[in-house]
């Protein structure tokens, strides 16, 4: 239960502190917060990206995300700049609810270790 409240505590104030810097405020959802991290780990800022590289960056901020749970392993980065993945494991079948849990919790484990947030 304590871990829940903390699990709680953190996401909100993670999501308070990335509204407020990328959305004006305005409260940043799941996604946006993985294609936020997926930018990041890119590294290429300054682009704008098409519908299908969203998704692309979607997908690099999971492997990154689930890395530390033995799901994925990062291979190399390829000629433009994009990294790879090679799965690891599969994930096992979750609910949704569970689904989202696991991947708040990926997310404010990735932004504790970034310093961005305690």
């Amino acid at each position: 239960m304590v871990r829940d409240e903390q699990l709680k505590t953190r996401w909100e104030l993670l999501v308070g502190k990335l509204s407020q810097q990328f959305a004006d405020g305005d409260i940043l959802d799941l996604d946006a917060i993985i294609y936020l991290i997926g930018v990041q780990e890119l590294g290429q800022f300054e682009r704008k990206y098409k519908k299908d590289h969203k998704l692309d960056l979607m997908h690099i901020a999971i492997c990154k995300l689930l890395s530390p749970y033995g799901y994925y392993e990062f291979d190399f980065v390829d000629d433009y700049g994009w990294p790879h993945y090679i799965t690891k494991s599969d994930l096992p079948f979750l609910k949704a609810g569970e689904q989202s849990i696991l991947m708040k919790e990926a997310i404010v484990n990735y932004f504790v270790e970034t310093d961005y947030i305690q």
